[in-house]
């Protein structure tokens, strides 16, 4: 800072002053404070006001470099810029870090246990082999047309035959209690609340249709497996739920949700294996696969329960079933289940 920004700064204050007794007193210290700083004019301005070993000056004359200061070295007040988010709508991991793409040229997994959709030619030396991430399914030229627009709930029934009848092709989503269906449908349609989620499990008692893109259903079936429902009632969804199964006429595929976060139930073996016998196309899907088990405690990672899981069910299946893991929590595999959804679809329309 040069002296003579200084002194007209000094100046200024003095022509400001007025001309009764108290107003020339306050002249004079202002003229003796001016003549002291003039003494160290040698010194670097800001070096002389910020240091601690300067001689001690009169009240007024710290009220003078105070302000002084203050005025030079004020900085621009920033202004913080508004979040389009609210609070209440926090922000998904995707949006942080770069988004992986949906497919991979190349996978680990073998050829023979793949999951090839008709009319495609699959070849692990083929660098225009695509396989989903986080599954054993290869990409098809069915798979367009997969992004969800719009959704809405039609309707609930307990009746395989009240279920709506327009013809659209449908996906069947079903699991043990409390595997997080609800949690995987509202994160495929980008809805928190398309479907209630409940922390007391078995509160699907219904077969409910979601109308996607006003083309096609999502399906929430009940769960099953859950002891605490009255026997009568879990009779009553075993059978409408397998009625369902075996009569729905526009049933693309089932979606069999399995907790990958611990070791593999009977229920969902016994499962798995009614479907197989019965020919029911059934894609596997993996939750909860964000959990990790503490190996000290036993525990497997989700990879292994997978693994496992499709190891004591092959005997049931001439061809290895499709699978995908997933998270409701990171939204890991939803996009792999909605192109999965649209590949088949698309095939399905066409023949």
């Amino acid at each position: 800072m040069s002296k003579i920004v200084y002194f007209s700064f000094v100046q200024q204050a003095l022509s400001s002053s007025g001309s009764d007794e108290r107003t020339r007193r306050l002249l004079h210290r202002k003229k003796a404070a001016m003549a002291v700083l003039a003494h160290f004019q040698k010194l670097h301005f800001s070096t002389f006001l910020l240091t601690r070993a300067q001689p001690p000056l009169s009240s007024l004359s710290r009220q003078f470099n105070s302000t002084l200061c203050s005025k030079l070295y004020r900085l621009p007040t920033l202004i913080r810029p508004q979040s389009a988010l609210s609070a209440a709508e926090p922000i998904p991991v995707t949006q942080l870090l770069e988004p992986p793409p949906p497919a991979e040229t190349q996978s680990p997994i073998p050829l023979d246990k793949l999951f090839v959709p008709p009319e495609t030619q699959v070849s692990l030396d083929d660098p225009t082999t695509r396989v989903l991430r986080g599954s054993n399914i290869v990409l098809s030229k069915y798979a367009r047309d997969a992004q969800v627009v719009q959704a809405e709930f039609v309707k609930s029934s307990v009746r395989t035959e009240d279920c709506p009848s327009d013809g659209s092709p449908e996906f069947a989503l079903v699991g043990r209690s409390n595997v997080g269906k609800s949690s995987l449908l509202n994160s495929l349609v980008r809805r928190k609340k398309l479907a209630l989620t409940s922390k007391k499990p078995g509160k699907t008692q219904c077969i409910n249709h979601f109308r996607i893109n006003e083309s096609w259903f999502l399906v929430d079936l009940p769960g099953y497996g859950y002891a605490s429902a009255p026997h009568e009632c879990r009779t009553d969804w075993a059978k409408f739920t397998k009625d369902y199964f075996l009569n729905r006429s526009t049933l693309v595929s089932v979606f069999l949700l399995i907790d990958a976060s611990i070791p593999a139930k009977k229920i969902d073996l016994e499962y798995a294996s009614w479907l197989g016998q019965n020919q029911i196309p059934m894609t596997l899907v993996f939750t909860k696969c964000d959990k990790r088990k503490k190996k000290k405690n036993g525990g497997k990672h989700p990879e292994e329960n997978v693994n496992d899981f499709q190891e004591l069910i092959r005997g049931y299946f001439q061809t290895t079933p499709p699978w995908i893991m997933t998270s409701s929590v990171t939204n890991q595999g939803r996009d792999e289940i909605l192109l999965h959804m649209a590949q088949l679809r698309n095939y399905w329309l066409k023949h």
